[in-house]
């Protein structure tokens, strides 16, 4: 089985930052697209960053020179730097990693979720 554990949610002030950590582990081969979400109360999860496994990186518009996506792949993790952040960039986050396993299955898999928290 293949578990994903977030890490570095927490308070900030408005225009602060902050730094997320997804880490992976189990029974993997290879993970192809690592990539972060997150969801407001009542609504859909939105993709906020992906991340390809030849490193290719894809944004939300809302995040778009504020946050930055990264992996590394010796530690099977995903990375979401979050710079000037803003009251509406209060949510859940989730990680979310295409992974293929040792049974050389490919699924899709998500973390628990992180709040983060931006206060005024």
């Amino acid at each position: 089985q293949v578990q994903l554990v977030e890490s570095g949610g927490g308070l900030v002030q408005s225009g602060g930052s902050l730094r997320l950590s997804c880490a992976a582990n189990g029974a993997i081969v290879n993970i192809n697209n690592m990539a972060w979400y997150r969801q407001y109360p009542g609504k859909q999860r939105e993709l906020v960053a992906r991340i390809t496994s030849n490193e290719m990186t894809d944004y939300a518009d809302s995040v778009k020179g504020r946050f930055t996506i990264s992996r590394d792949n010796t530690k099977n993790t995903v990375y979401l730097q979050m710079t000037s952040l803003k009251l509406e960039d209060t949510a859940v986050y989730y990680c979310n990693a295409e992974v293929v396993s040792t049974a050389h299955l490919v699924g899709h898999f998500w973390g628990l979720g992180t709040q983060v928290t931006v206060s005024s």
